[in-house]
């Protein structure tokens, strides 16, 4: 076999990844209300991962994380204002390495003059700019409901939400590009496998959907599961969030919109993701093609009183994953194992046959999948330091679950018992032995005395980034222009 037919049967990769999804949104995983029949139909061709958790619960770090399968403390990006290395090899650097073309569309929440960072083409950017001290957003009538703030509650109901006309044109150009590849396959011509990664920013805030949409869900939807008073009982980190961001109390109406809305943009998600596997299926391109969906970090749709993510809570941590391979891996099957989102980054690769990434923290889970994995670690972390004081950190080591908050008093929960975490272990007398041993692991490597001092000196290093980009207003290389009349409600 020479080059050329070696190329063309080695497998394609589609990598979705989307913004803020809570796994319990979706029909694979349970959820008896929400209209995902595309994810669900993916799951049916592949695997179920019900245990991936993100590096991080908030959305750059988790996604520099994603990028070359190093945790937050050792690339430095713990916030959204920090920059990836760009001399830290990616997973798309690993392809092109390997031969692929690795091609981006949509969403990657990069910061810095590296809006690449391994891929060849980048076809639709981001909405906001690439440097600090750029130009922001204007939300229009809408400003402020894209943060963690009780505004995007208070706004929140049918209309239309920008980043959905940004997922919009995502979905359009991937098509292209697959029906561009079919022409060169009808033709005879495509003499090697293709590579994209598609990002979408749904289902993330702002809680506005499309009337069409938000009308399959209002009169049906329910309320949270387990909502959790506020009172002095709260974690002491969760209390101060809540009246931080001014969710102490949440009216019923509120709850209500953001959670039809909620669950709209998520079903508005999915049938944008089947126009993408249409195209591919259409154009003679799935039968060797890796198909893997996940999001960056879930989104706590009123679960314990919270909203967006920023906790360890499973609703924020924890990431909806499937994995389709035709022919090489089983169908409509579950692994319910723990998983890091790291562990997909090294799957990716082992599969494209690409080089795996020095240091890089990622585990394939191929031979786990294969049943030729005698031992496999049910272990996960995920990290949340801020530049307002928080250094967190989280292990999931088998049943339990450690949050390690610096300077505050830890939780613990066994998630075969607990799945809910409603019944905080941490100050349980039968647990000691456990907390003592996770909280060893948790600070194994990871000091937050150093990851404070760090963060200490990138604020002053940001501080004459984000001057220059105020002053000098560079030029981005790849954005898109969002308008503030895209956002609106009816």
């Amino acid at each position: 076999m020479d080059n050329q037919d070696s190329l063309t049967q080695r497998p394609n990769l589609l990598y979705i990844h989307s913004d803020q999804h809570n796994p319990a949104v979706t029909g694979c995983y349970g959820d008896p209300l929400v209209q995902t029949p595309h994810l669900d139909g993916l799951a049916a061709r592949g695997v179920v991962f019900d245990n991936v958790y993100c590096p991080s619960p908030i959305c750059v770090p988790s996604r520099m994380s994603m990028l070359n399968g190093r945790y937050p403390y050792e690339n430095e990006v713990w916030t959204n204002n920090h920059i990836l290395d760009s001399g830290s090899p990616t997973f798309a650097h690993a392809m092109g390495a390997a031969g692929y073309r690795p091609v981006l569309i949509g969403r990657m929440h990069s910061l810095g003059p590296d809006q690449l960072h391994g891929y060849v083409d980048r076809l639709v950017g981001d909405h906001g700019p690439n440097h600090l001290g750029g130009k922001g957003v204007d939300h229009g009538s809408l400003s402020g409901t894209a943060g963690p703030a009780r505004v995007s509650l208070e706004k929140s109901g049918p209309g239309q939400s920008a980043y959905q006309v940004h997922d919009e044109d995502v979905t359009a150009a991937t098509v292209d590009y697959l029906n561009r590849l079919g022409v060169r396959r009808r033709a005879g011509v495509l003499d090697e496998p293709f590579s994209i990664s598609v990002g979408f920013m749904l289902p993330h805030q702002p809680f506005v959907a499309r009337r069409e949409d938000y009308d399959r869900y209002e009169g049906v939807m329910t309320m949270p599961k387990h909502p959790e008073p506020f009172s002095d009982a709260l974690h002491p980190y969760v209390r101060w969030w809540r009246d931080r961001c001014g969710i102490v109390e949440v009216s019923d109406a509120e709850i209500l919109r953001s959670r039809i809305a909620y669950w709209a943009l998520v079903t508005r998600m999915d049938r944008m993701i089947g126009e993408i596997l249409t195209a591919l299926q259409e154009n003679g391109l799935a039968e060797n093609t890796i198909i893997l969906y996940m999001s960056d970090h879930g989104e706590q749709v009123g679960e314990h009183g919270l909203w967006w993510k920023q906790t360890f809570y499973e609703d924020s941590v924890r990431v909806p994953t499937i994995l389709s391979w035709p022919g090489a891996l089983p169908e409509g099957t579950r692994c319910d194992r723990v998983v890091s989102s790291l562990d997909l980054n090294a799957t990716m690769l082992a599969a494209l046959d690409a080089p795996a990434l020095p240091s890089s923290r990622g585990r394939s889970v191929l031979p786990l999948l294969r049943g030729k994995t005698p031992e496999w670690e049910d272990i996960a972390f995920s990290e949340y330091c801020t530049d307002e004081g928080c250094y967190h950190r989280m292990i999931r080591n088998g049943d339990w679950k450690l949050n390690y908050y610096h300077g505050q008093p830890p939780q613990l929960f066994n998630l075969r018992e607990d799945s809910a975490e409603l019944h905080d272990r941490a100050d349980d007398p039968t647990c000691q032995e456990i907390r003592e041993t996770l909280t060893q692991q948790v600070l194994d490597g990871w000091d937050p005395e150093v990851v404070k001092a760090k963060m200490e000196e990138k604020r002053a290093r940001s501080r004459i980034l984000a001057d220059w980009g105020r002053h000098t207003q560079p030029a981005d290389q790849y954005r898109w222009n969002l308008l503030p009349e895209m956002d609106y409600l009816d």
